[in-house]
């Protein structure tokens, strides 16, 4: 169980190191784009789900800037 244990914290540490080095406009996301950005995500969503897409371009380009903030080239 203990190599269990510690093949995470190698592992997180490794990525966590590589997501360092990365600079400049070309640094990679530090999440994955499902986990980016919950808040305009679900205000997107909901709106989406409610009032149907063509209403909810709003939320839908918050939603993207947000992406963008995060360094997804969406």
């Amino acid at each position: 169980m203990e190599l269990q244990n510690a093949s995470p914290a190698l592992v997180l540490t490794g990525s966590q190191q590589s997501q360092g080095s990365a600079t400049g406009a070309e640094s990679k996301p530090k999440k994955k784009i499902c986990c980016a950005c919950p808040d305009t995500k679900r205000l997107r969503d909901e709106c989406i789900v409610e009032h149907g897409e063509s209403a909810c371009a709003k939320w839908i380009e918050a939603h993207r800037q947000c992406l963008r903030a995060e360094g997804f080239n969406v």
